[in-house]
């Protein structure tokens, strides 16, 4: 245990999905970790930043797209962030996969691996980083530990955690995960107050994650293997093996391991988190004007409020406006209501099917 104690946690930072939903600030030529909310640092580098403390943290994995790589290494150079490795997907497989060689790269199986996603808000990093010093506890003792974060809506665009009996300070058996509720269900589980949104943050040693994952998945152990232990290896970045990558099956973690495994507990955390899936989200998390309009970029609001209204270079005049999102690149522009931001993905799908398929223009992958 002495041992364990002393090591650093490294953090594994999932860089993958479009954010389709984020259109057309968010596509393929710039997808959603690369984004940046306020005009300052992207998703990517303020996560980096979070897990950047050397006394806690070793240097950061990075598990992106291949065609990414390099500038995934510019953000992380730009934010000072030094020493860290890349893992290159040459296609998109989910998390498990994703996770799978990051644990299987660790230099210990001791090793604490905190996963990330690189495209998530944390609004209270020390109520995250207590989260995570529970967490590590409960990881050391042999439990795969997610992080719950305690519900002020009844949200149906996040899955959630049932809470159960204490198994460590701070930390809970995971009852049961369930998919995205409909609105009543989600109100109960508000009123419940057992039922948490599930973060997609986890926390693990990666020996027992690879031992979870050879038990409840071995169909993606078998090929995620091979892609590592035939893996090209130069200057940080790790090219797993094609052939082999593309025989492992796309999965997540939630439904390959974490809703199988009986070694699941959960950290209740409230850290103003958000996962930024909608336009709407967005504007929940932004700073607001009086008139609850949050406003980047080159705006102008008259007689208008609750809208979020963002400009990357055009002008952009509100009169009268109320509830509305509005988002203006230098080619495209969104106007959509708040209460049906989560449309937007059917926006891009029809843009597709009219034909328009540049990939500066659309965000085609999964959010």
């Amino acid at each position: 245990m002495a041992e364990q104690a002393s090591r650093r946690i490294t953090p594994i930072i999932l860089c993958g999905g479009a954010g389709t939903r984020l259109w057309p600030l968010s596509r393929v030529d710039r997808p959603k970790p690369f984004v940046s909310l306020n005009g300052g640092e992207s998703l990517l580098q303020e996560t980096a930043r979070r897990v950047d403390d050397g006394a806690k943290f070793a240097p950061p994995v990075v598990v992106a797209a291949e065609e990414y790589g390099d500038a995934v290494a510019s953000e992380l150079e730009q934010a000072g962030i030094s020493g860290a490795c890349l893992i290159l997907e040459p296609f998109p497989r989910g998390t498990a996969p994703a996770i799978a060689m990051a644990a299987l790269n660790a230099a210990h199986p001791a090793d604490l691996m905190l996963v990330l996603p690189s495209d998530h808000v944390v609004k209270n990093p020390a109520a995250f980083e207590a989260a995570v010093a529970a967490g590590a506890q409960a990881a050391q003792q042999g439990w795969l530990v997610t992080f719950g974060v305690r519900p002020d809506r009844p949200e149906t665009g996040y899955g959630y955690i049932q809470q159960g009996e204490a198994v460590a300070p701070g930390a809970f058996r995971a009852e049961r995960f369930v998919e995205k509720p409909d609105a009543a269900t989600a109100g109960r589980y508000v009123t419940d107050g057992r039922f948490l949104w599930n973060s997609g943050i986890f926390l693990f040693t990666s020996r027992l994650l690879l031992a979870e994952l050879d038990r409840h998945a071995p169909y993606i152990m078998a090929e995620i293997r091979r892609a590592v232990e035939t893996a090209r290896r130069r200057a940080g970045r790790l090219h797993p093996d094609p052939s082999a990558f593309a025989r492992s099956p796309s999965q997540s973690i939630d439904h390959a391991v974490m809703e199988k495994s009986t070694r699941v507990a959960v950290v209740p955390v409230d850290m103003g988190w958000s996962d930024i899936g909608s336009w709407e989200a967005m504007h929940a998390i932004a700073d607001k004007d009086a008139d609850a309009n949050a406003v980047t970029g080159d705006v102008v609001m008259i007689d208008s409020e609750g809208s979020l209204v963002r400009s990357e270079g055009p002008l952009v005049v509100g009169v009268g406006i109320r509830d509305m999102v509005v988002v203006a690149t230098e080619r495209s522009v969104l106007v959509v209501p708040r209460g049906q931001s989560q449309r937007v993905k059917e926006a891009v799908d029809a843009l597709i099917k009219r034909g328009h398929t540049p990939p500066p223009e659309l965000g085609l992958g999964d959010d």
